[in-house]
């Protein structure tokens, strides 16, 4: 019989039933030390289970003993001489272990007159019965292999070791010890710790707690309110109890402001760490030395919460020396930059960010609908309340709770109420990271705050660099400080700290706007213009408006604006014909249609930039000479401006960008003179015939955009130009003539010439016959465009020393009908010969050669012997050269081909795959096997035969994961083509599959899937695809393993050997190929592909579930609830069916899912499958996860129709089928949860009145299940129907991509 202690504890801990729970071996211990050790703990109150059942039955352990297990704090394991002979023992160790690995339970060791060395080795009597236990089990391995593990990590542990002396005081020490751990308690998390769960489990991977030998720092950093200090909570009561000692100190930053802060913080880590004792620290550096000296033994878990600066971390955890091994340090900050400092690997900082939407949502309901409130609150509001916080935790909480029984009304007020002002509490919590700035760090971000965020970084550094700012460690301190971000080459912010930053702004002076340093809003800027009230307080304006609007604004506006350094009015138009005068102390002037010119006062000027774009200028200021610090003048689009401005008066000129001048006929030859200016932009300046001659040398000018003007050749003189690394005269369709002197230019990096169209030919290199030592050719260009340049040869390439580090050429459709030899351009990587008509051979490529592209070569019909070891070659309407016996199946002919590359592919015309290849419906293979399997592995031969029709270029993308990590996939791009075309393809197992993320022991899954990419305008039909994977010769164990564990079908492996100089791949019998067609011939019903493997369970690798890992969560929306929205379609059976024509089809956007679905017994994780058929032949599985869920919610879900029906998401192939109109199916079936409700929404482009008529007339579909769109795909472009504007019409408002 169980027997347990039922007196009550304080150490006693919600939701589980013991204290402690006993494991013993009965006949050693049980009468003597056992007995005295359960009573001391009794004495004391600590709750402990002791299992009384003697002798116990079979050689499994009982539910009940599990459940005790996992109803307990602590385990206390005591190792007796004849432990290790019951396999009771064993098996309830093993199940201990596994336990305290999940983290929820603590374990201790009792070494009773046994060494641990014994146990954990195993030696003598532990040695005895493991060998036992190995004759007995000799078919079941596994499970001895399980208690040896077991018994060598618990013989690991830090515990108590008896040998002989005092029992009594012994188990007293025992008793002590188990107390203080019972009084280390969790702690308080949060009233809804809504999405922890998952970063929890992601902070575990970081903190790698098996690593015993090592001390590690760990770094949680994000803006202020995003839930740091929650998850820093959460993270401790999930670990805790695996330390010796752990302590938790709760706001650093501002509990360490007074003169004893830090030594209070100090005693508290040392009394939490050390339990059961009090210190006394009379300073910070003796608190120090005391933390070291205490604890530097002692593994221990230390979380310091809210650090902001560096001194706070030397005095409390100054060095990993400082703690034992295995001892585990977590920060939390708002600054990366302190983590940085304080040596933080950058694998261990964890950025913790908003809330994805539908936990945003969950968190927001639990608190603004608490309990049974029956007020309803419409989906817009909640959406506006939603998009408010973005994600925020800390807002959705306060503006939750806030709003919490209120009526529409006042949500609505208090919207309102949001949209002028942010809450008072949330914006303190915000302003923190504001407050702990430097002056000019402040003033960077109110800028961005006020007028930048979402524009591009090197613009809003220029611009604030006139400002005389620090602007590069100012920008890189926001960052660290998670007050901004640089997001793809633009800088964002969270809307709410954007809404503290502006509120600072109008904080200055809440009544006078123009008392304030910063104007953004329209009528503050318009009324100070207007009234002429201008002050000294104002720094900088700028107002951006979407249309041309013609206002008044008085000349005198600016006139006491003394302190203005920012004037940037876009689509603002003066009523006022007279000029505007403008302060001196003015660093940027940004006026875009600008009706007048500007005028300063007389004295030296602080600009910097000046923009007066699309305005009548016909001459620049006169004042130019007192502009001593312009550096950057854009006057683009001026169409009255007919010659460049004399440059000899501005200096410091950087930049000069005058494009789209399309009256501009002459470049000032200033130009060649002036010794500042790097960039000069005259491109769309179709009436300049002529660059200015350059006399001397020029060592400032780098960039020169000539594209698109009337250049008829460029002067000789141009070689002086030798710092030019740029030079672009694309679309300069009177270029006849390039001057040889061109060799000259040294630091050449990059020409473009395409779509020159007179240009006859580019020249030869020179000897300079006068100067022997000159040097000549590119020694520093890598890319060389000359597309569509119409050239009839190409000898230039002969002289290969002129280009030595050659990687890039692009001669397209050009009218050569030869290349020369140009297998000496070592450095060259990519040859594009697309669309030469007239090319009828390719010589020997170079070595390097990584892609050569020559689709629309209608000619070529010889290719050299080494093209086979170009990885990359598109021979897309090459047809001449398949007409020459070419295949696909000569790229892989030869077996090293296997070897050698990381990867290679090749497209040619053609409508069959290999036969060598296994023919493949769905477009993936997935499987499970052993780590020594894999190693054989060499790479995955994969295939599809597709037809492109339109004019853009498509895409196919390549997905691979293993035990669901997603691994290096693959993007290609090709050129469309009408006629059918075949794309064989190989990639290398190690390059896309990582090693870390395979499994030690056990078997892994791998997944492998093509998709194709579309889009409006080119229509990808995939006809066939196919797939093999490459090996080596497998030994004869692996074969025997492969055919009875079931690990994968054979005949996806094809064998390859070192020594032979070919494969049989093609000479392989066909019935493999038949074999697996009829393997993969499934249940249309079911769906299921799944092998079922002896041994190993692999519900958690289904192949279904990662299947589509790729649907992207942000077009989802999973909401608290039980109603579908109106507008949705109800359906039966949960199975959307219609009828469609191909007319149709092809206006379909998107369909709509809607699921409403319940959940029974407590929170499950719910997950889902949706499978579409077209014509009666099942098309592309989606599945995935939603989350886990404890109630009723509504999932709306928009899905592409190709991603549904298209094989391997290309286009339907309507010719296939006899049907004019094909059956359009979709079956929702969703697991741990029940589907309650179905309806769907179809999104279509507008359909003709006869369309119309003609599903009604045949009631091919529910017309009411219609949403037409009141544009076109083509006119507003294939992103918008993933745009948040788009699918906002749908209930999903996301927040941008994964």
């Amino acid at each position: 019989m169980a027997s347990s202690s039922s007196s009550s504890s304080s150490s006693s801990k919600p939701g589980k039933s013991y204290d402690v729970f006993l494991s013993f071996r009965g006949p050693d211990v049980r009468n003597y030390f056992l007995g005295h050790l359960y009573t001391a703990l009794d004495r004391v109150g600590i709750s402990t289970y002791k299992d009384d059942e003697e002798p116990r039955k079979g050689e499994r352990i009982s539910t009940e003993l599990m459940k005790a297990i996992r109803e307990s704090h602590i385990a206390i394991v005591v190792f007796s001489k004849n432990y290790a002979s019951s396999t009771w023992c064993l098996e309830e160790l093993a199940e201990i272990m596994e336990r305290k690995e999940q983290g929820g339970l603590m374990v201790f060791p009792v070494f009773y007159k046994v060494d641990p060395r014994e146990v954990r080795t195993p030696r003598e009597s532990y040695l005895e019965a493991m060998a036992k236990h190995e004759r007995k089990f000799g078919k079941d391995l596994e499970r001895v292999g399980r208690w040896k593990n077991a018994l060598s990590e618990a013989g690991s542990l830090s515990g108590w070791h008896f040998t002989d002396g005092s029992e009594a005081g012994f188990i007293q020490h025992i008793v002590e010890e188990i107390s203080t751990q019972l009084g280390r308690v969790p702690l308080d998390v949060a009233k809804y710790p809504v999405g922890i769960d998952s970063r929890v489990q992601q902070l575990r991977t970081i903190l790698n707690l098996q690593s015993k030998d090592d001390v590690l720092v760990v770094g949680l950093w994000g803006q202020g309110g995003v839930g740091k200090t929650t998850l820093a909570k959460a993270i401790y009561n999930a670990v805790f109890r695996e330390f010796q000692g752990s302590s938790f100190s709760e706001h650093v930053r501002e509990n360490s402001k007074s003169p004893s802060g830090m030594v209070a913080l100090q005693e508290k880590l040392l009394s939490e760490v050390l339990l059961g004792k009090t210190f006394k620290v009379y300073s910070v550096a003796r608190g120090s030395c005391l933390i070291r000296d205490r604890l530097h033994n002692k593994k221990v878990l230390i979380i310091l919460d809210d650090v902001d600066a560096a001194w706070q971390l030397d005095a409390l955890a100054g060095n990993c020396q400082w703690f034992g091994n295995g001892s585990r340090i977590i920060i939390t900050t708002r600054d990366k930059h302190i983590l940085v400092s304080h040596g933080v690997n950058p694998d261990h900082m964890y950025e913790v960010k908003a809330l994805e939407n539908s936990a945003a949502l969950e968190l927001f309901r639990k608190h603004a609908f608490q309990g049974n409130q029956e007020i309803e609150i419409s989906n817009n509001l909640v959406d506006s309340v939603l998009c408010y916080a973005s994600g925020l935790p800390l807002a959705l909480e306060v503006l939750g709770s806030s709003l919490c029984g209120r009526g529409e009304n006042e949500w609505k007020s208090t919207l309102q109420k949001l949209a002028k002002s942010p809450d008072k509490k949330i914006n303190d919590v915000l302003k923190v990271s504001y407050d702990g700035l430097e002056h000019y760090a402040k003033e960077i971000f109110l800028d961005i705050a006020c007028f930048f965020k979402g524009q591009d970084t090197e613009y809003i550094k220029k611009v604030l660099d006139s400002c005389d700012f620090d602007t590069i460690i100012g920008i890189n301190n926001l960052i660290e400080r998670c007050l901004i971000k640089d997001e793809r080459g633009t800088l964002q912010m969270h809307d709410l700290i954007q809404s503290m930053g502006m509120d600072i702004v109008k904080e200055e002076c809440r009544d006078y706007p123009e008392k304030r340093s910063r104007l953004w809003l329209y009528d503050d800027v318009l009324d100070v213009l207007r009234g002429d009230v201008g002050t000294d307080s104002i720094k900088a304006i700028v107002l951006k408006l979407q249309e041309p609007e013609v206002k008044y604004i008085s000349p005198s506006a600016f006139t006491n604006m003394r302190k203005l350094r920012l004037l940037i009015p876009h689509n603002v138009e003066n009523s006022f014909s007279g000029p505007i005068h403008l302060p001196n102390e003015l660093r940027w002037f940004e006026w875009p249609r600008c009706p007048t010119i500007p005028e300063f006062r007389d004295g030296p000027k602080k600009l910097v930039g000046l923009d007066l774009s699309n305005t009548n200028i016909t001459r620049v200021l006169k004042q130019f000479k007192c502009f001593g610090k312009l550096k950057f003048i854009t006057l683009k689009k001026c169409p009255s401006l007919v010659c460049m401005p004399d440059l000899s008066c501005t200096p410091t000129l950087e930049e000069l960008d005058l494009s789209g001048c399309e009256n501009l006929e002459r470049a000032h030859e200033s130009v060649a003179y002036h010794e500042k200016l790097w960039k000069l932009d005259l491109g769309g300046c179709p009436k300049l015939q002529r660059f200015p001659d350059i006399p001397n040398k020029n060592k400032s000018l780098r960039k020169v955009y000539l594209y698109g003007t009337s250049i008829e050749e460029l002067p000789a003189s141009i070689e002086n130009l030798v710092s030019l690394e740029g030079m672009d005269l694309s679309y300069c369709k009177k270029l006849t003539i390039l001057p040889s002197s061109i060799y000259r230019l040294q630091n050449l990096f990059n020409p473009s010439l395409n779509d020159c169209s007179k240009l006859i030919k580019f020249p030869k290199v020179e000897e300079d016959s006068s100067d022997p030592h000159i040097k000549t050719g590119f020694p520093m260009l890598s890319y060389l465009e000359l597309g569509r340049c119409h050239l009839p040869e190409v000898e230039f390439l002969e002289n290969f020393s002129c280009f030595p580090r050659l990687k890039t050429l692009n001669l397209t459709r050009n009218n050569f009908t030869n290349v020369p030899i140009c297998e000496k351009l070592y450095s060259l990587e990519c040859l594009d010969i697309s669309h030469c008509e007239q090319l009828q051979e390719i010589p020997k490529v170079p070595e390097k050669l990584g892609t050569l592209e020559a689709t629309g070569c209608k000619s070529l019909s010889r290719i050299p012997s080494n093209l086979f070891d170009v990885e990359d070659v598109e021979l897309g309407s090459c047809h001449e050269l398949v007409r020459n016996g070419l295949s696909v199946s000569d790229w892989f002919k030869l077996e090293e081909k296997f070897h050698g590359k990381t990867w290679c592919h090749v497209v040619l015309p053609g409508g069959e795959m290999p036969k060598w290849l296994l023919p493949n419906k769905e477009g993936y293979i997935s499987f499970v096997v052993s780590k020594d399997l894999y190693k054989k592995f060499l790479g995955v031969a994969f295939c599809f035969v597709f037809r492109a029709e339109g004019e853009r270029r498509c895409r196919f993308v390549l997905h691979v994961s293993v035990n669901g990590k997603h691994g290096t996939g693959l993007r290609h791009y090709f050129d469309s083509f009408n006629l059918d075309h075949v794309y064989l393809g190989y990639r290398k197992t190690k390059h896309m599959w990582r090693g870390d993320d395979i499994g030690p022991n056990g078997p892994s899954h791998f997944h492998f899937s093509i998709r194709v990419d579309g889009n409006p305008w080119s229509k990808i039909i995939v006809k066939k695809c196919g797939f093999r994977l490459i090996c080596k010769p497998l030994e004869n164990d692996l074969e025997v393993l492969l055919q009875d564990d079931q690990l994968l079908d054979s005949a996806l492996l094809s064998e390859v050997g070192y020594e032979d100089s070919q494969t049989s791949l093609e000479e392989e019998s066909s019935s493999e190929t038949e074999d697996l067609q009829d393997s993969q011939t499934s249940t249309e019903e079911d769906g299921s592909s799944e092998l079922v493997y002896k041994g190993f369970d692999i519900a958690d690798f289904s192949i279904e579930k990662h299947r589509y890992s790729s649907i992207n969560p942000s077009y989802r929306n999973v909401r608290p609830g039980g109603e579908m929205p109106k507008e949705f379609v109800l359906v039966g059976d949960s199975t959307i069916s219609f009828m469609a024509s191909q007319d149709l089809h092809d206006k379909l956007l998107g369909l709509v899912l809607c699921v409403v679905f319940g959940v029974e017994d407590g929170k499950k994780e719910i997950s889902f499958d949706i499978v579409p058929h077209v014509g009666g032949q099942r098309r592309n599985v989606v599945a995935g996860t939603l989350g886990s869920f404890d109630s009723d919610h509504v999932w709306i879900q928009y899905l592409v129709p190709n991603v549904l029906w298209g094989m391997l998401e290309g286009a339907v192939d309507f010719s296939q089928f006899e049907e004019s109109y094909l059956q359009f199916r979709l079956a929702v079936r969703v697991s741990g949860g029940t589907v309650k409700k179905v309806g769907y929404l179809l999104s279509c482009e507008r359909l003709e009145d006869d369309l119309k008529v003609v599903l009604e007339d045949n009631q091919l579909m529910d017309l009411a299940s219609l949403r037409e769109e009141s544009f076109d795909a083509e006119d507003i472009g294939w992103r918008f129907r993933y745009s948040p504007e788009y699918l906002s019409k749908f209930h999903i408002f996301p927040r941008g991509r994964d």
